[in-house]
């Protein structure tokens, strides 16, 4: 991996466009004492140009979204990291304290968060009282930071519960001391905002990468769902986890009283006011499409029509996207530049990183095409696990024997027939070659898959684009898409015993994948959802936040890592293939489900509910009160 991946600086996009204007301007004035490093208050606030750009610095905060090296789905069942020694297991293994916390990402982190929100506050105290001339404009600005501050109290409330609500730039020398606010009215906060957010981008077209009213009315479905769900009503919660029963101030992540059937009703009605203000891709189907067509419709998903391999149609779908458009490019406004997110986790055998892999937990929990569940036990599903998959599987999970792209020409002769390689084959000399996408390959075999698998969604698969390694992918990620909504409105539909609705809503997302009709009622229908937002949604940063809010985290998160050990046998008589190529006339293959403790040896502690807020910060602001557990 490039030790200097997370290297890169953040610059605000002001000084960026400054850059711009002290290199093409001078002044014959040179008794002028206008500073030149800086631009004042009033020349940003007097300018619309400058205004944007203001608001595009408070955009750079969502960082690549979920397109980090370190993703949050390698600290849930869905995926680990690689590499070690990157303080994943800290959090993983359930030894997090305030004095020694794991790997967080600045996306989330307590600090960062309050540096956005600081950024969002200013823009919200000067946009009121900026004399450039263009009120539709301004209203925009307005309505985005709103939205921006929103997200960022909504990832506050997410990962930490409660937190301490600013609405406006505090200056030096004030005090900085204040609580944390309860649940309750972290939520509130976090909705007026967004309703300010809808009415003030009414009516002001949609930019990719940018907020709209429907990306407010999305993100407000969301916090109303997590706000009905179990982990936030105190006494489910309570009867749940001795650790939260025994927390002395549950009003910071939960509501003590109120009515819950209201709060599923408010996120039902929330989640329908944006599926009707917008549409999603190729939903309303009265039956399942073919399994290829269904593949074809996931993948162009997502793809987020960044790719050429896909419909670009499929684009409808994002609500909210950190895209690779000027405003998001190295070259303007954004300062993080291209994402390497093929780099990152694609096989060793294409010069990739292998970071964020798929565990055998995930895999698992992909149905079988009549709708069935996979099953170990089941002798068919065993000899050939691979086979009748959800359509889903195959866009999301490479795994030994899938197609993918050309090899790089290095790697063409070891392997000239572009299949993942991650199994070990009879040699027919008593020996075994390792595949080249191993931790034994003859490539960089560092950088190879613990878990025998590797994440396919989001890699273009553009054939063009051969390792993976070209800044030309442009996927784009999702922070929040239609499908979602959909999902958001079939669970509280679920909650409030509105079952028909939810099943109506649950099978046009799996008839559009090809999969058949959920008929299910009561807790059956509930499992069955929970699954369809697991494999609907994966590697999207949802499943971490769900297995919490439904109180299922010590099931799915205090596992062990399970992943795949394949062999291949040769059939009696025949002659090993050479160059090795997966072939089941000619080998046998077994598959073993192992334990994989390498890098981390994942448990369940209660605390691990919420992240700890560092001691630094409590040091800082004494009135925080820590979380529960810690």
């Amino acid at each position: 991996m490039n030790p200097l991946y997370h290297c890169l600086q953040r610059l605000t996009a002001a000084g960026l466009l400054l850059a711009g204007l002290l290199i093409s301007a001078c002044s014959t004035d040179f008794l002028s004492t206008e500073p030149l490093d800086a631009i004042s208050s009033e020349a940003t606030w007097a300018d619309p140009a400058l205004s944007e750009a203001f608001i595009f610095n408070v955009y750079s905060f969502l960082g690549y979204g979920g397109f980090e090296e370190q993703m949050l789905a390698s600290i849930t069942d869905e995926a680990m990291f690689t590499h070690a020694g990157r303080n994943i297991n800290t959090f993983t293994e359930g030894t997090e304290d305030p004095t020694n916390t794991g790997w967080m990402s600045p996306t989330y982190q307590w600090d960062n968060m309050y540096l956005a929100i600081r950024q969002a506050n200013i823009a919200l105290q000067e946009l009121p009282e900026a004399t450039f001339d263009n009120p539709e404009l301004r209203d925009r600005l307005l309505g985005e930071a709103h939205f921006l501050r929103a997200y960022y109290y909504h990832q506050l409330a997410r990962f930490y519960g409660g937190a301490p609500l600013v609405d406006r730039p505090y200056g030096l020398g004030e005090d900085y001391t204040l609580e944390r606010a309860s649940w309750e009215e972290t939520v509130n906060f976090i909705v007026a905002d967004l309703d300010e957010a809808a009415r003030l981008l009414e009516g002001k077209g949609e930019t990719p990468g940018r907020a709209s009213r429907l990306s407010a009315l999305a993100l407000k479905s969301r916090i109303l769902l997590y706000a009905a769900s179990d982990l936030h009503h105190a006494p489910t919660a309570a009867a749940a986890s001795a650790t939260l029963a025994g927390y002395a101030s549950p009003e910071i992540f939960a509501y003590t009283d109120g009515d819950r059937t209201a709060r599923w009703q408010a996120a039902r009605d929330a989640a329908r006011a944006g599926l009707d203000a917008g549409s999603g891709y190729k939903l309303g189907l009265s039956e399942p499409v073919s399994a290829e067509a269904g593949r074809q419709n996931y993948l162009s998903i997502a793809m987020g029509g960044g790719s050429s391999v896909g419909d670009a149609a499929a684009a409808v779908e994002l609500i909210l996207q950190r895209t690779a458009t000027p405003l998001y490019t190295q070259e303007s406004n954004w300062p993080l530049g291209p994402i390497h997110f093929g780099i990152n986790n694609g096989p060793n055998g294409y010069h990739n990183w292998a970071g964020n892999t798929p565990i055998q937990q995930l895999v698992d929990d992909y149905e079988m095409m009549d709708g069935s569940s996979f099953d170990w036990d089941n002798p068919d599903h065993a000899e050939a696990p691979y086979t009748d998959r959800d359509p889903r599987f195959y866009v999301s999970i490479m795994y030994d024997g899938a197609d993918w792209k050309p090899r790089p020409s290095d790697v063409e002769g070891i392997e000239p027939y572009d299949e993942i390689q991650t199994g070990y084959y009879d040699d027919g000399s008593g020996g075994t070659i390792p595949g080249v996408d191993t931790r034994e390959s003859p490539v960089e075999n560092w950088n190879g898959s613990r878990t025998h698998y590797y994440v396919r969604k989001f890699i273009d698969p553009d054939p063009a684009l051969r390792d993976n390694q070209s800044s030309a992918q442009v996927i784009p990620w999702p922070f929040i898409r239609y499908t979602e909504l959909v999902l958001n409105y079939v669970e509280a539909s679920i909650e409030l015993g509105e079952e028909e609705e939810a099943r109506n809503w649950l099978n046009q997302i799996r008839y559009r994948v090809g999969l058949p009709a959920v008929t299910e009622s009561g807790d059956a229908l509930r499992d069955r959802y929970r699954n369809e937002r697991r494999i609907e949604l994966a590697y999207e940063e949802h499943r971490y936040h769900d297995v919490r809010r439904w109180l299922i985290a010590e099931e799915t998160q205090g596992e062990l890592i399970e992943t795949i050990d394949i062999r291949a046998e040769l059939k009696p008589g025949q002659q090993p293939r050479v160059p090795y190529k997966y072939d089941p006339s000619v080998y046998n293959y077994i598959y073993n489900v192992a334990v994989n403790t390498e890098n981390e040896s994942r448990a369940w502690v209660d605390k691990m509910y919420f992240r700890a807020i560092t001691r630094d910060e409590i040091n800082r602001n004494p009135a925080l009160v820590q979380n529960p557990g810690f």
